[in-house]
């Protein structure tokens, strides 16, 4: 079989305007100010896998850019960093570096700024006798625009060069080419093609199979400024090339960079200026566009197996460039409160894999020679919970209708395939009658609750856990209650009325069942509820955070969850508590360590309950204490070390991100 081939095509740009108007080093952007430089993109990769700094990206465009550490007579970007193959890598240190000649004299330029916002990125140069202002966006998913200015400050009229050169490739199985003023970059690891384009004045010259040179030649007066446009383009064989080529000719750079400031100031402003009284502070608005500028670079458009847009766990992380079903409900929900349509299509992204029994499937990938879609087991079911909070923010009946029939179906399949006993209350498990899949149906893949679990066959196809479990039968007991809701928005009067009924039989099974009145706490039993499966962990409040508990069980609880040896630590709610001798953050993923989804379940439960003092004080502390959630620079970590605060694991984490926005929103 032929290997697909990469071009990326290097095509030399879009617009060359001479103007006599000063150079902008900086702008004042609103709401857009509070993104300033809120992540720090400065990384030169030292080579293909490097994952020491972040990367911008924007769009869902399937490629990314950094800011140089360092400044020297060269300038550029670093990157692109490319997800369109192997779970991400570097194509160059900087595939478009620029040194400059001032009458025949390279000048040195010494870098005055460096910005970053969650419209693009900005570096700020200066010389003897001329200012240099670069500026990076995308101009949507494909394509990535970098204007560089170039201000004559001196008292003379000087001629300019700019020398433009690839930095050395990265990855293997990459081939340069050349057609006019187009360097086509051929990777045998995609299907994925390329295009950079230079203005057409431009010299460019093909060096060898790996390495390009290109120039433009100019003179300027006194004051006078010059516009270079270049436009990198990574595109995907389901997309045109052609029709994309022709828009970038089209629109002027100034016209897609203020449509990009607005997009983004309307959307933090959406998220800013719905925060809760409680947090009004400034300091609360920078974690709101972190967290927003955290889901927008793990933000992806339809490729490959994707046939919709949604959003990576973490682009950072090699084995998270897909998109999972119980982390795509979540985001759905943070990403509801400013952009309800990438909400709504992170939800058919995953309903688009529904199986005909109503399955979801656990995760999908791009490219499934590179990762193969899991089949093995789905995640608990929270769907119903993220339409019904789409829906409160733009009242689309027709979505409902869209996706109600598909969660129904999903709903039904619990009890169709995970009750072995016909009791009416699941269990998690696994397709494959395995016990590691089963366990990781729960999200909470090695939780100590599933220490000694066994599998049980209820079915070819269907196995089941030999426990029933707390947070599976909350979320459903809530799931009934919003397909309830749902059912009336379309006016399915039976369904709504059966599901509230259902509901209600649930509700009282979980109390009786799962609560330890002698503990004060939720814990999963055995298949038969005869045994509680002891060792507090967080499932132990979702029970509140589905409204499922009693008044009195609740109040018990909660006690547990404000007390400092047990859950309310510096990141309080963490996945187990704090004075069990199996808590061990630092090795444990779901032994110990605060993970965000888990600490929001625990706030909003004691806010159905009344206890908002408790959940405004938690929120405090669990952003105060989660290591670099507050200020600028560090990014938002998949989990956090509850005693000290450190941040675990994976950068740039999106379900950490949407429910950062979930805690502070004014629900």
């Amino acid at each position: 079989m032929i290997k697909p081939i990469l071009v990326f095509v290097l095509v030399f740009n879009l617009s060359c305007n001479t103007s006599k108007e000063s150079l902008k080093i900086h702008e004042t952007y609103d709401f857009l100010d509070f993104s300033e430089n809120i992540l720090d993109y400065h990384i030169t990769p030292k080579d293909a896998f490097d994952r020491t700094g972040l990367m911008f990206s924007d769009q869902g465009a399937w490629f990314a850019y950094g800011m140089h550490d360092e400044s020297d007579e060269s300038f550029g970007f670093s990157g692109p960093f490319l997800m369109t193959q192997q779970n991400g890598v570097w194509l160059s240190t900087s595939l478009m570096n620029a040194t400059i000649k001032v009458n025949d004299n390279f000048e040195s330029l010494t870098r005055d700024h460096s910005y970053s916002f969650a419209s693009h990125l900005e570096n700020g140069y200066s010389g003897n006798s001329l200012a240099v202002d670069q500026t990076l966006l995308f101009k949507n998913g494909h394509t990535a625009l970098v204007r560089t200015t170039i201000k004559n400050t001196g008292q003379e009229s000087i001629h300019i060069e700019v020398l433009w050169e690839s930095a050395p490739v990265l990855i293997d199985g990459i081939l340069l080419s050349q057609d006019e003023n187009t360097i086509e970059i051929n990777s045998t690891k995609t299907n994925a093609k390329g295009y950079v384009s230079f203005p057409k004045d431009t010299q460019v010259e093909l060096v060898d199979s790996l390495q390009y040179k290109a120039g433009n030649s100019f003179n300027l007066k006194p004051n006078e400024t010059k516009d270079i446009v270049v436009g990198q383009t990574f595109i995907f064989p389901e997309y045109s090339w052609e029709e994309e080529s022709k828009k970038i000719k089209n629109e002027s750079f100034d016209s897609i960079f203020k449509a990009r400031k607005e997009e983004k100031k309307t959307q933090l402003k959406a998220l800013i200026e719905n925060r809760a009284s409680e947090f009004k502070d400034a300091k609360y608005a920078g974690v709101l566009a972190k967290a927003h500028l955290t889901l927008q670079n793990n933000w992806r458009i339809p490729s490959g197996e994707l046939t919709n847009e949604g959003l990576f766990p973490s682009y950072h992380y090699r084995g998270f460039h897909g998109f999972w079903a119980w982390d795509s409900w979540k985001h759905a929900v943070g990403l509801a409160y400013y952009n309800v349509d990438l909400a709504k299509n992170q939800m058919r992204a995953m309903f688009d894999f529904q199986s005909d029994d109503g399955f979801i499937v656990d995760c999908i990938f791009r490219d499934t020679t590179i990762e193969a879609h899991n089949y093995r087991d789905t995640k608990p079911p929270l769907s119903a919970w993220a339409v019904v909070k789409i829906y409160e923010k733009d009242k689309d009946v027709n979505f409902v209708k869209e996706l109600y029939p598909k969660i129904k179906k999903y709903h039904e399949w619990w009890y169709n395939k995970r009750d072995h006993d016909q009791d009416g209350l699941c269990e998690y498990g696994s397709t494959d009658g395995t016990v590691i899949a089963a366990k990781w149906e729960s999200g909470m893949d090695n939780a100590i609750r599933f220490d000694d679990s066994k599998i049980l066959k209820n079915e070819e196809g269907a196995y089941s856990l030999n426990q029933e479990s707390v947070d599976l039968n909350a979320y459903l007991y809530a799931e009934k209650l919003y397909l309830s809701e749902l059912a009336g928005i379309i006016n399915n009067q039976e369904d709504a009325n059966t599901y509230k009924t259902e509901a209600e039989v649930l509700k009282n099974k979980i109390q009786q069942q799962f609560y330890d009145p002698e503990d004060g706490w939720f814990y999963d039993t055995t298949i038969d509820g005869g045994t509680f499966i002891k060792g507090a962990g967080s499932e132990g409040w979702t029970a509140l955070w589905a409204n499922a508990a009693t008044q009195e069980q609740a109040e018990a609880v909660k006690l547990k969850m404000m007390n400092p040896e047990k859950f309310y630590t510096k990141v309080p709610f963490q996945t187990m508590s704090a004075d069990h001798e199996k808590f061990n953050p630092l090795k444990g993923y779901w032994r110990g360590p605060n993970w965000l989804d888990q600490a929001y379940f625990g706030v909003k439960g004691l806010r159905n309950y009344g206890f908002n003092d408790e959940a405004d004080k938690a929120t405090h502390q669990i952003i105060e204490g989660a290591n670099g959630v507050l200020g600028k620079g560090q990014a938002i970590r998949e989990n956090y070390h509850p005693i000290t605060g450190e941040g675990l694991n994976a950068e740039n984490f999106s379900w950490s991100a949407a429910h950062l926005i979930m805690l502070l929103q004014n629900d």
